[in-house]
């Protein structure tokens, strides 16, 4: 019994982090550490099963996750599903760390106000973290003005009484694999929209919303960056290109614009599918653009419908440092030595969770649902505990 109750404990916490940010090596109920490479080889949720493996390459972890089944709502036991986050931070890791800790919350309060899901509770939770995040770097803005230079990409989804919700601000992605009838192929499906200023639709959007900047996106070094700064044009956090008052001192003058502006550069608003699932639907791959930037969609959920579901996360992770080592003609056991900050040279943190639908668990009694809270590749932290900035 005081067993099976420790292995409860274990599987609501995180593998641990050391206090200078590096992965801690360790075996527990929630997961397994194999370098810079966390993982999670397989689980069960509400709706089905899911494989997570993260890997680190930033001196200081960026991207943060992570998979809540169960209870969605305060109140009501009732309204049961799974709630996947991926977080994918820049400028340093607490944004994405922020975000790990409240979006959940937010969103299980949002729900219980309007005794169910749906869009409209996503987008309060969205703003309410966004709220928060900018309240933080208000309070700390003497003492760590740098929070202000600090965002996140926000990729979410919810499954809910066989809707999927998918909600994104950034260019981490979504990606459903649905089977074709009578051909056994497996079809992508992206369901987040991204929001990249290297897409010419995304830049026409900027434009449209800022008539009176002709420079609100620049091409810099072969590159479309919002104001020659940063490529995503929605965040969580990044402060100082939302708010014209944090654009100042105390805040190095490296983060700083040289000219105020008059509304909001980035945007926290989310881009929001909504896709009933269907019996065609076999699984979806939630991962930040770590994963994307090697890895096509197509090719990712071809690696998913032909190999066993023990341990997909981790090859996916595998698959996209193989492609990575080839690029810089090297052998992947040879990148694996590389230790993390040297690491980023060859690839960014990669954040990867495969949910598989499950009409049978949707449909299961509240009774013998699984209840599952899981973080990926980072520690537990309270809410307001931060990580040292990264230089």
């Amino acid at each position: 019994m005081l067993s099976a109750v420790m292995d409860y404990l274990r599987s609501c916490w995180g593998p641990a982090s050391s206090p200078d940010g590096r992965l801690r090596k360790g075996v527990d109920a929630a997961g397994r550490q194999e370098g810079l490479l966390w993982y999670k080889d397989a689980g069960q949720l509400v709706a089905g099963e899911f494989s997570m493996a993260v890997v680190q390459a930033n001196n200081l972890l960026e991207d943060h996750s992570q998979v809540e089944s169960g209870p969605l709502s305060t109140t009501d036991p009732d309204l049961q599903g799974t709630f996947v986050g991926v977080y994918d931070g820049h400028g340093g890791p607490e944004t994405a760390r922020f975000i790990n800790e409240h979006m959940f919350n937010h969103l299980r309060v949002f729900a219980s106000e309007q005794k169910c899901m749906s869009v409209e509770v996503i987008r309060k939770a969205f703003r309410a973290t966004e709220e928060g995040f900018l309240s933080l770097v208000s309070s700390q803005w003497s003492l760590r003005p740098q929070l202000a230079a600090v965002g996140s990409c926000c990729l979410v989804g919810v499954i809910c009484a066989g809707t999927l919700y998918v909600a994104n601000v950034g260019d981490s992605r979504a990606i459903l694999g649905r089977l074709v009838k009578g051909t056994g192929e497996v079809l992508a499906m992206q369901l987040s929209a991204e929001h990249n200023a290297s897409f010419e639709e995304v830049r026409r959007e900027m434009q449209a919303m800022h008539p009176d900047d002709p420079h609100i996106v620049v091409l810099k070094h072969n590159v479309w960056r919002v104001k020659g700064i940063i490529q995503i044009t929605r965040s969580i956090g990044d402060v100082y290109l939302k708010k014209p008052e944090f654009n100042r001192e105390p805040l190095h003058n490296k983060f700083r614009l040289p000219e105020t502006f008059s509304r909001p550069l980035l945007s926290s608003e989310p881009a929001i599918t909504v896709h009933q699932i269907q019996l065609t639907d076999q699984f979806i791959i939630f991962a930040s653009d770590g994963l994307w930037e090697h890895l096509s969609n197509q090719k990712a959920v071809e690696l998913v419908h032909s190999s066993p579901r023990n341990g997909i996360a981790r090859k996916l992770v595998k698959t996209a440092m193989q492609e990575a080592a080839k690029k810089r003609e090297m052998r992947y056991s040879d990148l694996k030595k590389i230790d993390r900050g040297v690491r980023r040279h060859f690839h960014d943190d990669i954040t990867v969770v495969v949910v598989f639908f499950d009409s049978n668990s949707i449909a299961m009694d509240n009774w013998s649902r699984p209840t599952v809270s899981l973080r990926g590749g980072g520690v537990a932290l309270p809410a307001n505990s931060l990580a040292p900035l990264s230089s």
